[in-house]
């Protein structure tokens, strides 16, 4: 490929993250300057396999295989967006992926662990954030999250779960912001709390239904039925 053939496939990427900027974030409370900035410069193409990049930057999440698809652009937006100024805080992401919510909390300014389970996204991770600063990746069980790298400031999970794990809450500070995805009886909610460790249990006040990909290792136990 040419370089006049780079630029242009970068000039057509940029393009697209401006349009669904437009036509998919800012129409839905997505206004924040600096976090409009992040997305535009991160392409979310890079974060995807090769089958899925013609539909990178459509409305609905993407598929990345074995079973696990990317949150769209919106619903991933939207939390970040509740995690208020991240610039300068440690930041749990819970659900990494292929490192997108990661490019864009880094670009932001935070120090970021991003856990993931899965090795082959993981291993996609490492490419696409290859040479950025700021972002720590852990392989592991995503409802472990990353004990030996806390306390954290705060904490995203990027997908939807049916339950927040104690182990989770105990590596966050005192008043540490968290917004996560919720599967609720087959609907899917963005919530967000404010961890106290005083509070017996911390349930996510919903603010918005919104497609959200469901995260492995989140249900509680089965209960017994006689």
């Amino acid at each position: 490929m040419t370089a006049a053939s780079v630029q242009a496939v970068s000039t057509d990427s940029t393009a697209l993250r401006r349009a669904m900027v437009d036509s998919q974030l800012r129409t839905n409370e997505v206004n924040s300057p600096a976090l409009i900035a992040a997305i535009v410069a991160t392409p979310r193409e890079a974060h995807a396999p090769e089958t899925s990049r013609a539909g990178a930057y459509s409305d609905r999440a993407l598929p990345l295989g074995g079973g696990r698809s990317l949150n769209p652009a919106l619903t991933t937006a939207r939390l970040i967006a509740e995690l208020g100024n991240v610039t300068g805080r440690s930041v749990l992401l819970i659900g990494a992926a292929t490192g997108y919510a990661a490019a864009i909390l880094a670009r932001l300014g935070a120090r970021v662990t991003a856990v993931e389970e899965s090795k082959a996204l993981m291993d996609m991770a490492r490419t696409a954030l290859a040479g950025m600063a700021g972002v720590t990746l852990v392989e592991g069980q995503l409802s472990a999250g990353a004990p030996d790298l806390a306390p954290f400031d705060a904490l995203i999970i990027d997908g939807a779960i049916e339950q927040l794990p104690a182990a989770l809450l105990g590596q966050l500070a005192e008043g540490a912001p968290i917004v996560t995805g919720m599967n609720d009886g087959g609907v899917t909610r963005l919530g967000r709390a404010i961890y106290a460790s005083a509070s017996p249990s911390i349930r996510p006040l919903s603010f918005i239904d919104l497609e959200c990909v469901r995260l492995p290792g989140f249900a509680p136990p089965e209960r017994f039925s006689f």
